[in-house]
């Protein structure tokens, strides 16, 4: 099983609380509007941390 470090822990974290609380915002500069799917919150939660460069597990692959 792939880890993730600690600060990506408290990042994705921060980010399922905004979503819990109905602020997350999806799309560039959160124009796409709000978030309603847990699935797509983990993704942006995932895609921010790695953004911030922290230790992410590699995408699967899809073939």
């Amino acid at each position: 099983m792939t880890k993730y470090s600690k600060k990506a822990e408290e990042k994705i974290g921060e980010v399922m609380h905004e979503f819990k609380q109905g602020e997350l915002k999806s799309g560039k500069d959160g124009k796409g509007g709000t978030v309603k799917s847990r699935q797509q919150a983990i993704a942006i939660a995932i895609s921010e941390a790695r953004e911030a460069g922290l230790k992410v597990p590699k995408e699967k692959d899809t073939d």
